[in-house]
């Protein structure tokens, strides 16, 4: 029995392989017909015997390529036409456009062994690519994914590249970024006024100009990276003198697993995350006595590692160094520098030389940040190798643009039952940095050919993220609270859309109330949320100035705590006779002193009480140190109290505090201090969970927000919360930091839109 099937695909199928997987497939099984992209993904027509179509069925269902991955694979009938082979069709660009976008990837390894293989023809090419690897989304300008709408339509083939391209059994068959030394990108190296600088092999030169301490801005796949030789401390110190960069730590590339355990310590199931096709930069302790530059992550016990990306970076690499310091080329706080003329503008103070080329990047995308907590990978930063996978929601939502905080700024948009959540683009308050969000909106919108029906923004009302969706028209626009888009980021993040008790610890989000909150105890699902405890209230001497400078938060506590007569710490010799008074007038008085609930800065307070950080360069810092210096072996606990207020209930810091003060006192060391801090924020989750459930009777918990960056915490409370019977919740495809905020905006609004339209397919 002869049968002819439609086969409607979606997913990542397109720019991956998938047209030349199935054509091989067909051979394989001697089935006629055809396939080609439309802009929803791939159409399949195949005709053939009943086993031998089955068998084809199966085989492009479940055996596909590296990169590809389906989310629906439809089936319908066709009368057989009796026409003979099968071939690619030309793209249909009719449908609704739904595809989905792959991610840029890294070398996969038969690429990397023709990169170093003396007889083959793209030997050490830095641009060697095929359907299984390569540039994705930074290149692309439009789909269906075609070359003609890639920034590598500016290059055309050389004979042998098309026959590859044309050639159904090569693994570059119809690989868009196909290229090689013939036809393809140039490398160029060039001094830091743009000037080219005449060499036979511009990898050699700017291996041995690393060598030599200089600095050198290297194009990337999604931007530029500013490099030096990680074991050269001189070097990486004048780094940050030029880069304006203080002690954030810096990110290291190596070329292999092998080498970064020469510095740092990989347990086994941080392996697979570490040489994950996406490449993120993964957190990893550091090992003692190490070769790699002090400077590089000074005060920290972590090392931001990523293998290499691109054949570029294996070229840099191979038997050269231990290890690059692979920094974002931007000057701090400034968004990654992607274009030509704005790296010799903005770069050039900074770099000695320049190594790029000339592949146009279409879009920014700066590198993922992961972490391996609580038994699970988690993203920190979700961005370069991520973007634009979609994420699955577990409903049909309108389309929706939420655009997401002020901090670690991501937004979203949203179709069917999809997600597509856009890379880190960074801290709104950067005029640069707000260019690139309404740039990536644009983007996004244009490659998925989506025009947002509602749009979704935070609360706040000065938050350029919210002045931005204002000032949109033709739209319905829904202002949603900051926590409760965190808990319902977690939902999401989990596929979770019933009640939850959320825990939100974060930095700063505005509250209902007109206040700041940071320390919520929350209860509700996508459609609405209630309060039902929170950390007390406390005055932020000089606002935002309290977020820079820790001691401030310190001194608040201390005078909430004990009034006129504040012991005899450390802390108190450090603050100048005339700023304590001005301080002490500020709270008491109310003026520039908002009252907050925030978690981070209730930590920033204790990191600074207990000696570890008075003022921060950069944001989490003092919370961070106050994580790393823990005593791991220590059980104790400090006493607290919850008590009633106007919110539900409130943590109060008499008890808390005093018994810090009192360890402080005699001398009890800090790692000590810290691990007792550590373990009573767990046990103030696990109390105020008891406390909601004695009144809800709900079972399950979301742990989110920026300070459940904290491995130690999440452990600790998830363990204690697990132990008494609750099914907890955590972060993992989407950060719990504020770049998780557009998930849980899009889906919320999509919830409450529904409901005032009285709809239900939400």
């Amino acid at each position: 029995m002869i049968l002819r099937k439609r086969i409607e695909i979606e997913g990542i199928v397109q720019g991956v392989g998938f047209r030349p997987f199935v054509y091989t497939m067909a051979e394989h099984w001697g089935i006629s017909g055809f396939v080609l992209n439309d802009s929803r993904g791939v159409v399949v027509e195949a005709e053939g015997a009943l086993e031998a179509l089955a068998g084809f069925l199966f085989a492009i269902r479940s055996n596909t390529p590296p990169l590809a991955s389906i989310s629906r694979f439809e089936l319908s009938d066709l009368p057989p036409t009796g026409l003979p082979g099968f071939t690619i069709k030309q793209s249909d660009e009719s449908a609704a456009a739904v595809a989905q976008v792959a991610p840029d990837s890294y070398v996969c390894d038969d690429c990397l062994t023709e990169l170093f293989n003396p007889a083959d023809r793209r030997y050490r090419y830095p641009f060697i690519n095929c359907t299984h690897c390569g540039p994705r989304y930074s290149i692309i300008t439009g789909i269906p994914y075609d070359r003609s709408k890639t920034t590598m339509g500016e290059f055309v083939m050389c004979s042998a590249c098309q026959a590859e391209y044309d050639d159904p059994t090569s693994r570059r068959f119809h690989a868009q970024p196909n290229a090689c030394p013939d036809c393809g990108p140039v490398l160029t190296l060039t001094d830091a006024h743009g000037e080219s600088v005449k060499v036979d092999d511009p990898v050699a030169t700017a291996i041995e100009l690393l060598r030599d301490g200089n600095i050198l801005a290297i194009k990337g796949l999604g931007g530029y990276h500013l490099a030096v030789d990680a074991e050269n401390d001189t070097a990486v110190c004048e780094l940050r003198k030029r880069k304006n960069r203080d002690e954030k730590p810096f990110a290291l590339m190596s070329y292999s697993a092998e080498q970064v355990v020469e510095y740092a310590r990989i347990e086994a199931e941080e392996l697979p995350l570490l040489a994950a096709p996406e490449r993120p930069i993964v957190l990893l302790p550091k090992k003692d006595g190490c070769c790699i530059a002090p400077s590089v992550a000074p005060r920290n016990r972590l090392f931001g590692v990523m293998l290499p990306g691109t054949p570029l970076h294996y070229l840099l690499l191979k038997d050269s160094f231990t290890s690059l310091v692979m920094t974002s080329g931007n000057v701090s706080d400034e968004p990654m520098i992607f274009e030509e003329d704005d790296a010799l503008k903005q770069l050039g103070p900074i770099a000695d030389y320049f190594l790029t080329h000339n592949r146009r990047i279409h879009i920014r995308t700066d590198d993922s940040i992961a972490r391996f907590m609580s038994g699970k990978s988690v993203l920190l930063r979700r961005s370069r190798g991520y973007i634009p996978r979609a994420l699955f929601l577990k409903k049909q939502m309108p389309t929706i643009l939420a655009t997401g905080a002020e901090l670690k700024s991501t937004v979203c948009l949203t179709q069917g039952d999809r997600a597509f959540l856009s890379q880190h683009i960074g801290d709104l308050k950067n005029s640069e940095v707000f260019d690139s969000f309404k740039q990536t909106i644009a983007h996004l919108q244009q490659v998925l050919e989506l025009t947002p029906q509602i749009v979704a923004h935070d609360l706040h009302p000065d938050f350029y993220s919210t002045r931005y969706a204002e000032q949109l028209t033709g739209v319905e626009k829904v202002a949603v609270q900051h926590h409760h888009a965190h808990l319902a980021s977690c939902l999401a993040d989990n596929n979770h859309d019933g009640e939850a008790i959320g825990i939100i610890f974060d930095g700063l989000g505005y509250g209902d109330d007109g206040r700041i909150w940071g320390g919520e105890f929350l209860v509700g699902g996508f459609d609405h949320f209630s309060r039902h405890g929170h950390l007390s209230n406390i005055e932020m001497p000089g606002g935002d100035a309290a977020v820079k400078e820790p001691l401030r938060m310190a001194l608040s506590y201390l005078i909430r705590v004990y009034g006129d007569n504040l012991p005899s710490l450390a802390l108190m010799e450090r603050i100048l006779p005339d700023d304590l008074a001005l301080y002490r007038q500020m709270i008491a008085k109310g003026i520039n002193s908002p009252l907050t609930s925030s978690c981070g800065r209730l930590f920033d307070g204790v990191a600074a009480l207990v000696g570890l950080r008075d003022t921060v360069s950069f944001e989490g810092q003092a919370a961070l140190e106050l994580e790393q210096i823990a005593d791991l072996e220590e059980e104790g606990c400090y006493p607290f109290n919850l008590w009633k207020d106007e919110g539900g209930f409130a943590l109060g810091y008499p008890a808390l505090i005093s018994s810090i003060v009192d360890d402080l006192l005699s001398e009890t060391p800090v790692p000590i201090i810290s691990s007792r801090f550590h373990n009573t924020m767990a046990e103030v989750a696990l109390s105020a969970t008891r406390m909601i459930w004695n009144a809800t009777g709900l079972e399950t918990v979301a742990l989110s927000g920026g300070v459940f960056q904290n491995r130690l915490l999440v452990e600790k409370t998830k363990y204690l919360l697990e132990s008494d019977g609750f099914t907890v919740l955590t972060h993992s495809r989407v950060p719990t930091n504020d770049g998780g905020i557009a998930l849980g905006q899009a889906v919320i609004a999509a919830h409450q839109v529904a409901k005032t339209r009285g709809e239900s397919h939400v």
